[in-house]
């Protein structure tokens, strides 16, 4: 937590939050050229933001993008919000709520947690009925294999499609597979009206990627989820779920516990 005030105490350093929070999945090159500073600051600075895990990076191609990372800001919104009157940490406030829901240019939704557990058990919990359940509500009906068909199971309904697949399956590793069908039984299931799913219904099918990478005594977790149509309804839909479904994962495995229900 130290790195992230840290990080967030320099003002170049806020200005690079800013031009991702306007426009993520930039260049070193973009983000120079739109603030106007030097590369060798520029760099500086990102390695810091990375340091802090406020900024994490993709490659594409000989690209490599940086990304703004809700998690940090998540993760300390839990810890001091409840314990201290909300408007002395309105400025912490609103940097999350800028994090997590303002629109974004770029497709991508990336997001990075550190996550006090063994490769395998990630896996487990990613892929085990008894663990989604408990914190996502629902199972997947699979043999978690590249190329097979997966459904998606829960509140009372089941959703299969052929395009619903594994993409790629490393065991402890990687694990990638392409979006849920939205049909009219999810979306009764899900309180999504009529012209909401009119709307995600002709947008293309997306995917989500997890990449399980060993960090000490924690395992760091990268979620991408991608393929979105630029500005359509499922990017914004996904960009508020993914935060508070992963949180309730790294609770689970640290703790056995899930997050509570805002709702409840």
């Amino acid at each position: 937590m130290d790195e992230v005030f840290k990080a967030l105490a320099d003002s170049g350093r806020r200005r690079l939050l800013d031009s991702l929070n306007a426009r993520n999945g930039q260049t070193l090159r973009e983000l120079c050229s739109e603030l106007d500073m030097a590369r060798q600051s520029v760099s500086k600075h990102l390695a810091l933001l990375e340091g802090a895990n406020l900024v994490t990076t993709a490659w594409r191609g000989r690209e490599k993008l940086h990304y703004l990372n809700a998690e940090p800001i998540n993760a300390t919104a839990e810890r001091w919000i409840s314990r201290y009157d909300r408007g002395r940490v309105h400025a912490l406030a609103d940097l999350r709520h800028a994090l997590e829901n303002a629109p974004m240019d770029s497709n991508a939704f990336v997001y990075v947690t550190y996550i006090r557990t063994t490769p395998e058990k990630l896996w487990q919990g990613l892929t085990d009925p008894a663990f989604t359940r408990r914190y996502w509500g629902l199972e997947f009906a699979t043999d978690w294999q590249t190329g097979s068909a997966m459904s998606w199971e829960g509140e009372g309904m089941k959703t299969s499609d052929p395009g619903q697949v594994i993409l790629e399956s490393s065991p402890y590793r990687r694990l990638s597979y392409t979006w849920h069908t939205f049909t009219p039984e999810w979306a009764k299931a899900a309180g999504v009206d009529d012209e909401t799913l009119a709307k995600i219904a002709v947008e293309p099918r997306s995917k989500v990627t997890f990449d399980i990478e060993p960090a000490g005594e924690t395992v760091k977790l990268t979620v991408v989820h991608d393929g979105f149509e630029p500005g359509g309804t499922v990017r914004t839909m996904i960009q508020e779920g993914w935060p508070a479904l992963l949180s309730s994962l790294k609770t689970l495995l640290e703790t056995g516990d899930t997050l509570p229900d805002p709702q409840s």
